[in-house]
């Protein structure tokens, strides 16, 4: 089976799929995009979150025959070139990777948090919205921080 999908703003095509290969596998293995982890395979870590027609989602968990002709958005694909999103940088900068295992998938539903509010997110709704996002290695405050951080430079724009 081939399969036709919009990667990154990016036509790609994923050909001899079979019908049960997920999204996930397809991105990694098929498309050269190992910025999605392969974790759990259940979503339940969040490790594989890529944004799919503009909604986060677990691709360990979607066909890739679901994602046929559509936008498919991965942490890769949030930076500009060399220039890396402010989700990204703020990461970076507070130092919410450790093992970087989880980043991705964190990274990709802190932008989606913060693409839907105003302003600077309680503490509450970030861990509400990180929920499904596992991290054995932070203790999430940095990562808390790193949302902080970047909700504030969005809001300053």
């Amino acid at each position: 089976m081939r399969v036709n999908v919009i990667v990154n703003g990016e036509a790609m095509t994923a050909d001899d799929v079979w019908e049960g290969e997920s999204l996930l596998y397809a991105l990694r293995e098929r498309l050269g995009l190992p910025g999605a982890k392969n974790a759990c395979e259940q979503g339940e870590c969040g490790s594989c979150t890529v944004y799919l027609d503009g909604i986060p989602v677990c691709a360990c968990l979607v066909a890739i025959g679901q994602a046929e002709g559509r936008s498919v958005v991965t942490v890769e694909g949030l930076a500009d070139g060399e220039s890396l999103d402010e989700v990204q940088r703020a990461f970076v900068e507070c130092g919410a990777v450790q093992c970087g295992f989880c980043t991705p998938g964190l990274i990709v539903q802190a932008h989606s948090l913060i693409a839907s509010t105003s302003g600077v997110p309680e503490d509450a709704e970030i861990r509400e919205a990180l929920a499904g996002n596992l991290c054995r290695c932070t203790g999430y405050e940095k990562i808390l921080d790193a949302v902080r951080l970047a909700a504030a430079r969005k809001a300053a724009l």
